[in-house]
């Protein structure tokens, strides 16, 4: 592990080995980026990557992007890198992959810290801008390298290969989370899709009769023939039996039989609709029996009409001349006529 950072004996370090060995130093700064760079270490890398980085955010600047703010959190055991206001962890760079840092001695505000990706093995150059407090996070991070050093030598190695693996598990864990989700995800979806299948669904004991296939036009099409299945009603009994329809029934000219509502079964309807048909069937039958009495009527009138026209008229033209009798012969036609009509229809 190369270091910028020389340890000597009698140094003296901003913090206490406390507060980076159980806690952590926090420190905000804006941060240019990150790049990837050929080498782990050296200050040619560094400078070429700072200037590299300072060249975007001048492109971005100009189209009017701000340089994000971030959070630093310094520890013995990496450096963290999160959203000031979320707290999300945007990187977290382990101490032991970090392998160069240094701050830039020309601009004072620059410092940069080079770590090796965990999944890509690619060794990246992380580069901020602190107004201030620029090279005291440069002694900050080389203070964390000086203790996790120490750290190092008394558990003779021990600890580096115990984090290796508590950062394997943790990573473990974040997948195995994610994972979770989405199954959790997975089973509410099933489960609302049961729920809607089971409201829509017909009650047990319920056949639901099977719809007839349309044509083209969404129709159904016509059959001369159509079985009656005795269905049965929600309480369980069975319906009325529907009156049997002649076969004689005049159909129009797509084949379909009229509509009568007074041909229907008596349980098609609710009994006060069908109370209300029945009255009308007898309105219509009074209305049929009237005016058949009122043509036979008229028959019989026309008939005692004509005779006493005879009559008359045998009376009246008798004595006349030679001439009334065709006036006699048309009228005698004429009743013979009407008595015909008579005794055809109404068999008197």
């Amino acid at each position: 592990m190369n270091r910028a950072f020389s340890r000597k004996k009698d140094k003296t370090w901003m913090h206490t080995p406390e507060a980076l060995s159980k806690h952590y130093i926090p420190y905000n700064a804006k941060f240019l980026g990150s790049t990837e760079v050929e080498q782990p270490k050296g200050t040619e890398v560094v400078r070429d990557a700072v200037r590299k980085l300072k060249f975007a955010r001048h492109i971005k600047k100009s189209e009017g992007q701000k340089t994000p703010k971030v959070e630093l959190q310094i520890s013995i055991y990496g450096v963290k890198i999160l959203d000031p206001k979320t707290k999300e962890v945007q990187h977290n760079c382990q101490l032991h992959r970090i392998s160069f840092c240094a701050d830039d001695k020309t601009d004072k505000r620059i410092f940069t810290f080079i770590c090796k990706d965990s999944e890509s093995n690619k060794h990246l150059c992380y580069v901020f801008d602190s107004e201030k407090c620029a090279e005291e996070i440069t002694l900050t991070i080389g203070q964390a390298f000086d203790l996790a050093y120490r750290k190092f030598l008394e558990s003779g190695g021990k600890d580096v290969e115990t984090r290796k693996q508590i950062a394997g598990l943790q990573k473990r864990i974040q997948e195995l989370e994610t994972e979770n989700t989405e199954l959790k995800n997975k089973v509410q979806d099933l489960e609302n899709q049961l729920r809607i299948t089971q409201v829509h669904a017909p009650p047990a004991g319920c056949v639901t009769p099977k719809s007839p296939s349309t044509d083209i036009f969404d129709m159904v099409p016509f059959s001369p023939i159509s079985p009656q299945s005795s269905t049965p009603t929600r309480n369980g009994t069975q319906p009325p039996p529907v009156p049997s329809r002649s076969a004689e029934i005049k159909r129009d000219l797509f084949g379909a039989e009229p509509f009568d509502p007074f041909s229907c079964g008596a349980g098609d309807f609710p009994p006060d609709i069908q109370s209300k048909l029945d009255e009308m069937q007898r309105q219509r039958w009074l209305v049929y029996h009237i005016l058949i009495m009122v043509f036979i009527a008229f028959i019989i009138e026309m008939y005692i009409c004509s005779y006493l026209v005879f009559l008359c008229c045998n009376f009246i033209c008798f004595p006349f001349s030679y001439k009334c009798r065709y006036i006699k012969k048309i009228l005698r036609f004429v009743f013979y006529i009407c008595n015909s009509v008579c005794q055809d229809h109404f068999h008197f």
